[in-house]
């Protein structure tokens, strides 16, 4: 399980906008990157409108926002159209990121028991090292959180 002081796992994963997202390409800034279970869903829908809505605020702090699903890099761009969200997203399809960051994992609703992605954000440091992780997260007030810890590390 990653915690706080640990060196983020690189990754390089295509995004809906026909680039990648390469963690070590992002050297020297914040990085802000939410996990969540699925594309245009109600509650991934609200979790990316609220980060969408504090891009600007999380930019001028020094940090870059990526959003990780399995869903592909077409339900991604769907998924941008539709709210006009302004955050990166970024497909997992092989869960390879979420396995490697612990949020792969398994899930029940209803007594039935499946793997899933588990709601979380890291924070990631200049440097590579997770400053920060919300585990189990509940959507209302997260964005606004996380910026907080943003502007707490930046300064």
């Amino acid at each position: 399980m990653l915690d706080a002081g640990d060196k983020a796992p690189g990754f390089d994963l295509p995004t809906d906008a026909g680039t990648a997202f390469r963690l070590a390409a992002h050297k020297g800034r914040l990085i802000v990157l939410y996990f969540y279970p699925k594309d245009d869903t109600s509650g991934c829908t609200a979790e990316a409108k609220d980060f969408s809505g504090l891009v600007e605020d999380f930019a001028n702090a020094g940090a870059d926002i990526v959003g990780v699903s399995p869903d592909s890099v077409t339900s991604k761009a769907k998924f941008r159209k539709k709210y006009d969200l302004s955050v990166g997203l970024a497909a997992d399809e092989d869960k390879a990121v979420a396995t490697a960051y612990g949020v792969w994992v398994e899930k029940s609703m209803y007594g039935r028991k499946y793997m899933g992605v588990e709601r979380s954000t890291f924070l990631i440091d200049g440097k590579g090292k997770i400053a920060r992780v919300w585990r189990k997260v509940k959507v209302p007030g997260h964005a606004a959180e996380v910026l907080a810890a943003v502007k707490a590390l930046a300064k």
